[in-house]
């Protein structure tokens, strides 16, 4: 009697069939199968992030704070040359020896100075403890300057190890004007408003613009009153930067200016008097009235320049030979 096949019988692997299970085992070893795929599940290692020990927290602040108080420094080191005058061997003045030696244009090396200011202050102002062992030890002796009450009430508004500070000087220039408490508090509520971060210039200035309107200063300037364009950061002042201008109507918050080619609208934050006399406003009518006559886009170049140049005096009269040009030019293109 012939014996009954087995009901069970192996089925025959090949060795490619077993070294082709092995590697997809080993290439999904983190695969939990299941009898049904639609259920496996994945799993995935962490990474685990070290974390910044105190010595190197207090480094990566110290860090910061140089990056921070780089352009500032420019400002301590201009403010120096120009106060002891160490530009006097090679330059007449200041603004040439910054031009030449470092390619500034005339305002910049002040707006630098202004900001180093500015920077100084905000770091005062904030509590000490936002500082890193080694500013501490360094500034020990400023420690005269936090007035009883006044860190506490800072403290509220820049907790301890939160202090931002400005990286540029555009981000300060809307309040380098300001008086130092003033500064520290818009410069606050801006970075508030920037989520925490180094607001912008932009940021900064619509601030100050909201604290002018809420506490609603008076508009002090008078019609006929002589002053210059501060551009601030208003792309619609681009290029009128230093300019000087007339007053010719008073708003709540502005003026309403004249130049020797237009009229401009323009917020009490632009504007600076030079506290010209009576007579020396009326002088710079007159002046403004004869570069209005002959200035158009039509002239030479040089002849552009000329007259932009006149523009941009910082004082209330034309030199003599300043005088003759802009005769001769009055007799040339006036009919």
């Amino acid at each position: 009697m012939m014996a009954k096949p087995s009901s069970r019988r192996k089925k025959a692997t090949s060795a490619a069939e077993i070294n082709s299970k092995s590697l997809s085992n080993s290439a999904n070893e983190d695969i939990s199968v299941e009898e049904n795929p639609a259920t496996a599940t994945i799993t995935v290692s962490a990474v685990e992030v070290e974390e910044l020990t105190d010595e190197e927290q207090s480094d990566r602040l110290h860090l910061e704070r140089k990056v921070e108080k780089a352009v500032f420094e420019a400002g301590k080191a201009l403010m120096e040359l120009r106060d002891r005058r160490l530009y006097r061997s090679t330059h007449s003045t200041f603004e040439e020896y910054c031009k030449d030696r470092f390619g500034f244009q005339r305002r910049h090396p002040y707006r630098l100075i202004e900001a180093s200011a500015v920077f100084d202050n905000l770091m005062k102002m904030c509590p000490k403890g936002t500082q890193t062992e080694t500013e501490t030890e360094t500034e020990s002796s400023d420690a005269e300057i936090y007035p009883s009450g006044t860190q506490t009430e800072n403290e509220e508004m820049c907790p301890i190890g939160t202090q931002i500070l400005p990286t540029s000087e555009r981000q300060v220039r809307p309040i380098t004007k300001l008086e130092p408490q003033q500064q520290w508090e818009v410069w606050q509520r801006a970075v508030e408003e920037a989520g925490g971060k180094v607001p912008s210039a932009r940021v900064v200035g619509d601030v100050v613009q909201r604290i002018m309107e809420r506490t609603k200063v008076p508009n002090t300037y008078q019609l006929g009153e002589v002053c210059q364009i501060l551009a601030k950061d208003n792309p619609e002042l681009r290029g009128k930067g230093g300019c000087w201008v007339i007053v010719s109507q008073v708003n709540e918050f502005s003026c309403t200016v004249k130049t020797w080619n237009g009229e401009y609208t323009v917020g009490l934050q632009h504007l600076k008097s030079y506290n010209y006399l009576p007579a020396e406003c009326e002088q710079m009518q007159v002046i403004c009235d004869r570069i209005s006559r002959v200035y158009s886009g039509a002239l030479e170049e040089s002849v552009q320049k000329f007259l932009e140049s006149l523009g941009k005096l910082n004082r209330a009269y034309l030199t003599d030979l300043e005088e003759k040009v802009l005769s001769l030019l009055e007799l040339e293109i006036i009919p």
